[in-house]
């Protein structure tokens, strides 16, 4: 998995007038959870642009005031009129401790149901997953080569070595449906 690098600094001032002095200076409010203790500190809004604003999932490297610890999003605040960010929350990972991250759904193939006429659909495009931040993938790759009309790939049809997938089983990720234009020809013959 991609590592993003991104610096902050520890902050002391908390409340509400604190923060809104840190927003005007574009700088955005962050807790860091899972360590020995909750660590609040501020990054620059334009450092995080190429993580949010971007189709792939990181492992985030946080460097505090000189101190390194590898985190992961959980959950981010935006301003509802402007979009602007709000606040972020991260939380701290360890090597021997599993994370659980919504990854990437990518098909791969031609799908046979697409040359019968069919239209491929990707149904689910992230599947939350559990593994260990080592074993983490940037993507999880579907393979619709043997997919034919009508059918569908679910949760149960992926086995993946060393990461748990933790959506039901009878969710569809896939499936090639029969177009008008199919269904048409085929009740003319």
């Amino acid at each position: 998995m991609q590592v993003f690098e991104l610096k902050g600094a520890v902050r002391t001032d908390l409340g509400k007038k604190a923060t809104k002095a840190l927003r005007k200076e574009a700088k955005v409010p962050c807790v860091l959870y899972g360590g020995e203790a909750n660590v609040h500190f501020t990054v620059l809004e334009k450092d995080l642009k190429n993580l949010l604003y971007t189709p792939k999932v990181y492992l985030v490297n946080l460097n505090l005031d000189g101190k390194s610890c590898g985190a992961v999003m959980r959950e981010i605040q935006f301003h509802p009129v402007t979009d602007k960010v709000l606040h972020i929350d991260f939380y701290q990972t360890a090597e021997d401790k599993p994370v659980v991250m919504e990854i990437p759904v990518k098909t791969t193939g031609h799908a046979a149901g697409v040359q019968a006429g069919g239209k491929l659909a990707l149904i689910t495009r992230k599947l939350k997953v559990k593994a260990l931040p080592k074993d983490m993938p940037d993507e999880l790759m579907v393979d619709v080569t043997t997919l034919g009309v009508g059918k569908s790939i679910k949760v149960q049809d992926l086995a993946i070595e060393g990461v748990e997938i933790m959506n039901a089983k009878s969710v569809v990720i896939a499936q090639v449906k029969l177009t008008r234009a199919a269904r048409a020809a085929q009740s003319a013959n």
